[in-house]
């Protein structure tokens, strides 16, 4: 059903309708499309453009439609234009021309906007939710581990050694800022179009603040022009969006690296990894291979719309139909790979024995050496210099730092007594570094509990918007 189509005197080209139609994937706008018509509804009534009988009965239209939705009774047809076109059609085919009432006082332009925002906002509080389930994961793996030593490592070359359970927090504290993100982003984006028309607002008189409320926005955007042309919301989204891909993309390089041959750090449980259809030993650790590679599809999402956005001018433009697609791709495919993700990090086991072997290799002690001397006052760059010395010596020798003879500590620095040795442990380097965000076991316990109780209060920040948003849309 054309919502326009008044001073045209031929019907519109086939080749042009199906370029112009978007109803494939905009159908699913339907719920939020329903919920923004009735806060418009009531508007009407308010400045008395609609009688309460009628009301009453498009009311009672709108609910019938939202039940056959979710039913799957009613569904678009090839004929429908978009989400807005379909919904209209149902409306009028229940109630004939009083089913096109709603069209006053609003435009597909805000129309789509609000819609966008309600599905937009319903969305990333479920992911907000799914990245609680990961942090909570992680955090549980991260105390388990927290008093197992392993090797710490900067440009895949060992460097110092740390518990591991500090190694597996990290990835709960990136997660942390994407939950912050969110929030952020929520506060911008509870901000309603409805009322801005088609971009200059409506003289029927209908308020836009009541109509906000009733979606539960918190405010309404102060420009028209601006509530209609505006993705910014679409945009950080999808920037969240990949930002959160991004951690899980890192987060899933480490785990194929850790459950490698090689390293034989980490096993991934039955359930969360997949075989070779040649190959009867393989054991993949598919999940977080497909995190990876999500991560390149979360990026172009954002790429795309920013590219789309660049050189857009004045207010709507029909460019701005590629804004969904890609937000819903992105929101699918976060709600798709963290649930698996989340198992896989919840179910993986970890050899602390290897780890433990590992921890001092690749002369991972060194730093001590300096610090030992920094300790007797020696200028960190003059003690830096005696520690790669001990090095130099242990490989010419091919021992361990701890092995080199007095002599040998004396020749690196006439500072370096005996009593070095007692610090070229990997416990008692893990155990001095007890500093706030350090690596010793204490200080990562404080930090998991620190987090612990931010994500419980996180956990309920979404539950209380859940809630807050189910309510509205039930209404």
């Amino acid at each position: 059903m054309a919502l326009w189509g008044g001073r045209f005197s031929s019907a519109i080209d086939e080749a042009l309708f199906s370029l112009s139609r978007s109803i494939e994937f905009d159908w699913r706008l339907a719920p939020y499309d329903l919920r923004a018509s009735k806060a418009h509804l009531d508007g009407l009534v308010r400045a008395e453009l609609v009688l309460s009988s009628d009301a009453k009965k498009i009311a009672q239209a709108l609910r019938e439609l939202d039940a056959e939705i979710d039913k799957g009774v009613f569904l678009p047809s090839p004929d429908d234009e978009d989400v807005h076109s379909a919904l209209e059609r149902g409306l009028t085919e229940k109630l004939g021309l009083l089913g096109s009432a709603l069209r006053a006082g609003r435009s597909r332009n805000d129309q789509v906007a609000t819609d966008l925002r309600l599905f937009a906002l319903d969305h990333m509080i479920e992911v907000a939710h799914l990245i609680v389930n990961l942090q909570e994961a992680l955090l549980v793996q991260a105390k388990n581990y927290a008093d197992a030593p392993a090797p710490g490592f900067t440009h895949l070359q060992h460097a110092q050694p740390v518990v591991f359970g500090h190694e597996l927090a990290k990835h709960a504290h990136a997660l942390h800022r994407d939950i912050d993100r969110i929030k952020d982003w929520l506060t911008r984006t509870s901000m309603s179009p409805l009322g801005a028309g088609a971009l200059g607002g409506s003289s029927l008189g209908v308020d836009p603040v009541t109509s906000a409320q009733a979606l539960g926005f918190t405010d309404v955007i102060a420009n028209s022009i601006d509530a209609v042309s505006d993705r910014d919301f679409v945009v950080e989204a999808l920037f969240i969006c990949a930002m959160v891909g991004s951690h899980l993309s890192r987060m899933g390089e480490e785990w194929c690296l850790w459950s490698s041959t090689e390293f034989g750090w980490a096993i991934v449980d039955d359930a969360f990894a997949t075989g070779s259809s040649i190959m009867p030993q393989k054991k993949n650790p598919d999940i977080a291979e497909l995190a990876r590679g999500k991560a390149g599809r979360l990026i172009g999402n954002l790429t795309s719309v920013l590219a789309m956005l660049k050189g857009l001018p004045f207010a709507y433009n029909r460019d701005l139909q590629e804004d969904k697609e890609p937000l819903f791709d992105s929101l699918d495919t976060l709600c798709l790979v963290l649930p698996a993700f989340t198992g896989m990090v919840a179910t993986t086991k970890f050899n602390k024995e290897v780890m433990a072997k590992s921890a001092p290799t690749g002369f991972s002690l060194a730093t001590e050496i300096a610090d030992y001397l920094v300790r007797v006052h020696v200028p960190f760059a003059q003690a830096h210099e005696a520690a790669g010395k001990c090095v130099q010596m242990c490989e010419k020798s091919n021992v361990q730092l701890h092995e080199l003879t007095d002599e040998q500590f004396a020749a690196a620095h006439p500072f370096l007594k005996a009593d070095v040795r007692k610090l070229l442990t990997v416990e008692a380097a893990l155990g001095s570094r007890s500093t706030i965000g350090g690596t010793a076991p204490s200080s990562v316990l404080s930090q998991i509990s620190s987090l612990s109780i931010k994500i419980t209060k996180n956990r309920s920040w979404i539950s209380d918007k859940s809630a807050a948003f189910s309510a509205m849309m039930s209404q």
